[in-house]
This record gives C-alpha cells, sequence and structure tokens, in this order.
C-alpha cells in the first residue's frame, strides 16, 4: 500500500508540474498591468478581414466637411488631402498648383491632389472628395462590427507591448500617456492591429508626447484606429503615431506654438469635423519618408514682359494673379479668392474677377478682350484672332470659349 500511495502521490506531483509548465507558458494567463508582457488578443484577425479603404486609400488627410487647417512652417502632407467643405476650409497649405491661404508662419506643403469643393476644386475633384468620404465612413463602420476585442490596459496603452488582434476599449476611451505602445508582429509582416473606442483617443499629454513602436515586422498600413468621437494626438508637440486613423469627430496634431514636428506614418480621416496640425509630417504609405518641400505655384502676383509697367494688377482676395505680358495694356482685378491665370502677348486686355471663379486667359491677339466674372464658376479664354472678344459671366455655371 505504501508502494502504491507513493506512486500517486508521485503521479499527482508530476500533473502539477505540468499543469504549472503550461500556465506560465500561456500568455494570457500574465497581467495586464505589466508592461513587460507580451499581451495576446483572443481573437486571431488577418489582413483579410479589415475592409477596403477604396478611394480615401491615396488620402493622407481627410477634413469631412469641416476642412483642415496647419499653422506652422514644417508641415508636410505626403499623399492626397481633401474636404467636401468649400476649398476656403483649407488653410495653410499649398500644393504644386495652388495656395489655399499661407501665411509666412503657416506653411504646409502637400505633394499629392487637393480634392474638394468650389471655388477652387472642379466638379470632378469634387466628386472624389464625396466618394472619399462615404468610403471612410463604411471603413469606419466596418472595423467598429469587429467582434471579440478585449482591453488590455483598463484603456491605458501606454507601457504594453502587443500582439496581432482586435481590442476595445471598456471604457470608451484609449490612452497612450506616461510611455509607449509596441507592437510586436512576431516575424510576420501581416499581422493586423485593430483599436476600437466609443469615444476618444488620446496620444501624449499636454506636456509629454508618447509613441507607438512596431517591432518584429509590424508594418503601420496594418494598424487601424476606429475613434468614435475626437483624436488628439501629441498636444506636446513631437513624438510619432503610426496606423489609419478613421475619427467620428474632430482631429488635432500637436498645438499651437510647437515647433518640435509631430510624426503620422499613416493617414488622418476625420468624418465628420475638422482635421487641424501644427508642424506635423503624414506620411499616407506609413513607410517614414523625408522628401523635399513642394514649391508653391508662382503668387500671389507675379508680372512679367517687355511692358509689365503698363500691368496694373490689384488684389483683395485670397487668390493669385498670374500675368505675362508682352505688350500693350493689361489691366487685371480680383476681389474674390479665385486664381487668373493671363498670357497675353500684345493688345489690350481687361479683366475683372468679382466672385469666387477661377479663371485663364491666353491671348495671343492684338484686339481688345474684355472679360468679367461676377459668379463662381471657371472662365477660360483662349483668343487667338485680331478680334475683339467680350466675355460677361454672371452665372455659377463654367464657362469656355471658344465653347465645344
Amino acid at each position: 500500500m505504501t508502494n502504491n500511495k507513493n506512486k500517486l502521490l508521485g503521479g499527482f506531483a508530476v500533473v502539477l508540474l505540468a499543469v504549472f509548465m503550461i500556465v506560465c507558458s500561456n500568455p494570457m494567463s500574465s497581467n495586464f498591468s505589466d508592461s513587460s508582457s507580451l499581451q495576446q488578443n483572443t481573437r486571431s484577425i488577418s489582413a483579410s478581414d479589415v475592409p477596403s479603404l477604396g478611394l480615401v486609400s491615396t488620402y493622407a488627410v481627410f477634413g469631412g466637411g469641416a476642412g483642415i487647417t496647419n499653422e506652422g512652417t514644417a508641415t508636410v502632407i505626403i499623399g492626397d488631402m481633401g474636404t467636401t467643405g468649400a476649398s476656403t476650409m483649407i488653410t495653410g497649405f499649398h500644393n504644386s498648383v495652388f495656395i489655399y491661404t499661407e501665411t509666412p508662419l503657416n506653411i504646409g506643403a502637400v505633394n499629392g491632389t487637393i480634392y474638394t469643393n468650389a471655388p477652387q476644386g472642379t466638379p470632378e475633384e469634387f466628386a472624389n472628395a464625396t466618394a472619399a468620404a462615404a468610403d471612410a465612413l463604411t471603413a469606419f463602420n466596418s472595423l467598429a462590427a469587429l467582434s471579440d476585442g478585449i482591453d488590455p490596459g483598463a484603456g491605458q496603452l501606454g507601457g504594453l507591448t502587443l500582439a496581432s488582434g482586435v481590442y476595445k476599449s471598456a471604457s470608451g476611451a484609449f490612452l497612450i500617456t506616461g510611455s509607449d505602445l509596441t507592437l510586436d508582429a512576431q516575424g510576420n509582416a501581416d499581422a493586423v492591429w485593430v483599436f476600437q473606442m466609443a469615444s476618444s483617443l488620446t496620444v501624449g499629454t499636454p506636456t509629454s508626447s508618447s509613441n507607438v513602436i512596431l517591432v518584429n515586422g509590424a508594418q503601420a498600413k496594418n494598424v487601424y484606429w476606429q475613434v468614435g468621437s475626437a483624436a488628439t494626438i501629441n498636444g506636446a508637440g513631437g513624438g510619432t503615431m503610426v496606423g489609419t486613423i478613421i475619427a467620428s469627430a474632430g482631429m488635432t496634431f500637436s498645438t499651437v506654438g510647437n515647433l518640435t514636428v509631430t510624426t503620422l506614418n499613416g493617414r488622418a480621416l476625420g468624418l465628420f469635423a475638422a482635421v487641424t496640425m501644427v508642424n506635423t509630417v503624414i506620411n499616407a504609405n506609413g513607410v517614414p519618408a523625408v522628401l523635399p518641400p513642394v514649391d508653391p505655384p508662382i503668387g500671389p502676383i507675379v508680372v512679367s514682359g517687355s511692358t509689365a509697367a503698363n500691368v496694373v494688377p490689384v488684389v483683395s482676395g485670397g487668390g493669385f494673379i498670374n500675368v505675362e505680358n508682352n505688350g500693350g495694356l493689361v489691366t487685371v482685378t480680383e476681389t474674390g479668392t479665385g486664381t487668373i491665370n493671363i498670357v497675353n502677348n500684345g493688345g489690350v486686355l481687361t479683366s475683372t474677377n468679382t466672385g469666387n471663379g477661377v479663371m485663364t486667359i491666353n491671348s495671343t491677339a492684338t484686339g481688345t478682350v474684355t472679360v468679367t466674372n461676377t459668379g463662381n464658376g471657371r472662365v477660360t479664354v483662349n483668343a487667338s484672332g485680331a478680334d475683339a472678344i467680350i466675355i460677361t459671366h454672371t452665372g455659377d455655371e463654367d464657362f469656355t470659349y471658344p465653347s465645344e
């Protein structure tokens, strides 16, 4: 009996040891408050589980219908930008085509296309922005619908190391404050992270920035933040955030007066409110990059030609006027926020823009060309004869001469 009893006790000890080893090796047995442990989600996720971004995939920044604002001179947007609001709601930016209300203290270079509504945006550009808004909303809803997300740090992600998976804030808000968040792909370049929150996302504090760090093959393009209200990214300036942020409400990067650049390797997509940034670099493709700044178009008023002294340009809006004259008198007045580009190689030309339209004139005639635009559309004139051309545009429709 004694020998049998000892055998039973020995077998029981082996079982206990095995159970202990299994528990210790299981990452889910780790305490979520242990910032050095790798937190594992209960639900596996792959790239096929996340929605396509559609047209908005090329956008680095989207400002819903409320626009996009930049303050500072170090902002660079690598990718497209857009809003379904009027183009006047974009301030402090330029691309190679147009300047959007920049000042010497507020300069932001955009190396992609800016999609917006009138007065600067075309109907085609506005259609693209509208479709991109719909695609962003679809992606937002699809991300929110993913199930089985867990909250690994009671809303606080700072200090954690997370494996691929779906993470949902129990309180409705996620914070990355005090220390950095690390995303560990464990050698899988296709590892995906989705963070769901019913309310806000806050990265950093007003006095200290935080970072999201990618390790072991993790890629920014596979990180998604579904934010039910507003996102505040590193109000202190500096720091690096990663992933596609889709926020229902507004989104802010840094704070006015901060000179240290704040970086987002990903996308900032605001559904129904503005995106505001101060000295911020955003890379739509998620890959950190330093590109030369985009040269703004010539402006606000540039005059050249053999009789440039006879050119009298007046501007009181937010647009710019380009004039090249090689003979004769050219008088240009702009009181809206549109753009007037004129090349006149002789003759007298009078152009008045009192609306928000865009006017382009290429005249090689020696005759008089008089153009008046008091609407919000575009007027394009190509005058190649000696006859006088007089055009008055008082509607909102686009007008092209000669008519097709």
